[in-house]
């Protein structure tokens, strides 16, 4: 689905990214861990074209996205969700599930005037979508409450939310579980598994809580200094010596050293 190669960005010299390569596989649900600084939020960005990298290329199958803004990237159904909410906080949930949808005909002026039927059957159409999807996470309590007034899990299921309003073929999730109690933790964890299983949905996310990374994820990749440290299932990685230096802040080795051992 998604191929990462050698890629590089930097800030005020300082290498965020520092060559990573990896690649997210169609159906997965990919974990991406590492201590903090370790440049897992500026990949997301670079991937989701927040930032252009410095170099480097990514992939979206055989097609090269290196670069593209986000809008664009929407459009190809690359999705990302942020470790802080971005919901409309003035709008109701349902009402921020009905703004995701693009290209609708109530967009254009003429329409107003010449497609009425057009607009309404739209709304119709969509309002019915956005019902689906918080039936779907459970957000029935709340359909009607100002987003700005949810505690912080549900406006992490309303960002999902946002996501299941178009044909995603990607979305990455940027501490899905920060912030949220465990019980709104596992009902998120079960709204990515069935979306994945049942609508292959694929994901890559970050995350630190590493009981709900071995409840999703396969594979997991680790990140350090910028780079890709390891990957491999997460009993693989929690008996990783070189990612057990890196969590206990012992010093990680170069590529050069890596490579020559």
């Amino acid at each position: 689905m998604i191929t990462v190669k050698n890629l590089i960005k930097t800030f005020g010299g300082i290498k965020a990214v520092n060559g990573a390569s990896l690649t997210i596989e169609e159906g997965s649900i990919t974990g991406l861990i590492g201590p903090n600084g370790a440049g897992k939020t500026t990949l997301f960005n670079v991937i989701a074209g927040v930032y252009a990298p410095d170099s480097g290329q990514v992939m979206l199958g055989d097609k090269d996205i290196t670069g593209l803004p986000p809008h664009e990237l929407f459009h190809r159904g690359v999705l990302r969700t942020f470790q802080i909410a971005h919901e409309f906080g003035s709008l109701t949930v349902h009402d921020n599930l009905m703004m995701v949808p693009a290209q609708q005909a109530g967009e254009q002026l003429l329409n107003v005037w010449f497609r009425p039927k057009k607009i309404r059957e739209d709304e119709i159409n969509i309002a019915r979508k956005a019902d689906e999807v918080i039936d779907f996470l459970q957000l029935s309590g709340v359909r009607n409450e100002y987003a700005g007034n949810l505690s912080g899990g549900q406006k992490k299921l309303l960002e999902l939310g946002r996501t299941m309003m178009v044909d995603a073929r990607i979305v990455f999730l940027d501490e899905v579980g920060a912030g949220v109690n465990r019980t709104l933790l596992k009902t998120i964890g079960d709204a990515i598994l069935r979306l994945n299983k049942e609508r292959g949905y694929t994901f890559c996310m970050i995350e630190h809580d590493m009981d709900f990374i071995g409840r999703l994820c396969d594979p997991v990749i680790v990140m350090a200094e910028g780079d890709v440290l390891a990957s491999g299932t997460v009993e693989q990685i929690k008996t990783n010596p070189q990612v057990i230096e890196a969590y206990l802040g012992t010093g990680v080795k170069s590529k050069k050293e890596r490579a020559a051992t």
